[in-house]
């Protein structure tokens, strides 16, 4: 089984480095926009023609687009292409029925991104990494790198941190999950979790809301200030880590939840939410986009085939209608959290119904041992901040 993985660590480039990597980034900026206006001119939407205008751009222009690595150049090239590949993709799926927008790509106004697609960067120690065009950047590299470096993407967030994000390939046999058991999983907001047979709950923490209060405060400052003068810059600046902390808080207890659930359930059946649809619901989208629902699954999803697992999305329709026991459906309201089933009787909260309609759903039943299941932990939900660095997006077969 091949898997590309991404390695995520923070870098501490100087002040003069930080010239050199903004400078470079508006520099694709500047190039990327010039490939899609030439592209609009003149129709055309492959890499190599995008390759030989970026080798005319830097013949006739100024001597400062030669400061990025040459590979640099061609990545920002290789974006625009894939955002064309995209766009396309796009309008045939139009074209079939489903409602999605086209997406033409657009002109950018900055970039906080860059790619070394093969080479122009080494390590020269465990707290020295070599940057072409750059120079030697302290790294700290939280984990050690597994498999082969395929590229290297230098980024920039909005609180004015650095990373460097390695993009690796490697080959490890097909494993065996060590467990045999299944569990049905409902997402909910009052609970963040439920597992199908009293089998665990996972309680929701809400960082955000917790956070807002704060967060509010800070944005009433910001509000206040002169627009781009330096106290904007500075209050601008704690705006954006408050948000940042919000978001390692969330991600970090979507790693530990998943790894647990992952680790434990050989079999994991959850709803094909269509997240999208219900954040147009203006009373819960807030509550929902907090959750991190999506987040969570694509998770779930990728831990369990790391470990020989699998995962089974179903249609969710009906779930929280239909009564475990006798299989008919209730009409029940969003804000009741009690299903009583008016053909059996039958009485039991919501979410613990819904996730065993969710497991029978998705196929026969599987084996249980309440007894040597660890509980899941409802301290989750007081997380640290920390961002686990390493994560794989996308496997093959």
């Amino acid at each position: 089984m091949i898997y590309n993985r991404m390695f995520k660590y923070r870098i501490y480039p100087s002040k003069k480095q930080i010239v050199k990597l903004e400078t470079q980034f508006s520099i694709c900026k500047e190039v990327y926009n010039t490939l899609l206006d030439q592209s609009q001119k003149y129709n055309f939407t492959q890499t190599f023609d995008y390759n030989q205008l970026v080798i005319m751009i830097k013949a006739t222009c100024e001597d400062r687009y030669y400061k990025p690595y040459s590979q640099v150049l061609q990545n920002v090239s290789d974006r625009l292409h894939k955002a064309f590949d995209n766009f396309f993709s796009r309008i045939e799926l139009r074209k079939q029925g489903i409602k999605i927008k086209a997406g033409y790509p657009r002109f950018k106004r900055r970039v906080n991104s860059m790619t070394y697609p093969q080479k122009g960067y080494e390590f020269l120690s465990e707290k020295k990494l070599y940057v072409s065009h750059v120079g030697n950047i302290p790294v700290v590299l939280s984990r050690a790198i597994q498999g082969k470096i395929k590229t290297l993407t230098i980024k920039k967030n909005k609180a004015g941190q650095w990373f460097a994000v390695f993009s690796c390939k490697f080959d490890v046999p097909t494993p065996k999950h060590s467990s045999v058991k299944k569990a049905g999983l409902d997402v909910g907001l009052e609970r963040f979790g439920t597992l199908s047979r009293n089998q665990g709950i996972i309680a929701n923490p809400r960082f955000f809301r917790k956070s807002e209060k704060k967060l509010k405060h800070l944005q009433m400052t910001l509000s206040r200030r002169t627009l781009r003068s330096n106290n904007w810059q500075k209050q601008r600046v704690k705006v954006a880590r408050c948000h940042l902390k919000i978001s390692n808080q969330r991600c970090d207890f979507l790693h530990k939840a998943s790894t647990i659930l992952a680790k434990t359930y050989g079999t994991i059946i959850y709803e094909k939410l269509k997240i999208q649809n219900m954040l147009k619901n203006h009373n819960l989208a807030k509550s929902i986009s907090d959750a991190g629902w999506g987040s969570f699954l694509r998770m779930l999803s990728y831990k369990e085939l790391t470990l020989g697992g699998q995962t089974e999305g179903i249609n969710p329709m009906f779930t929280s209608q239909t009564c475990k026991v006798c299989k008919k459906r209730t009409k029940i309201l969003l804000s009741q959290r009690i299903f009583v089933c008016k053909h059996c009787s039958h009485t039991a909260h919501r979410d613990d119904n819904a996730s065993d309609v969710i497991e029978d759903t998705g196929g026969h039943p599987g084996i249980y041992t309440p007894v040597e299941i660890p509980p899941l932990p409802l301290c989750l939900a007081k997380a640290s901040g920390i961002n686990e660095s390493g994560t794989i997006c996308g496997a093959s077969i």
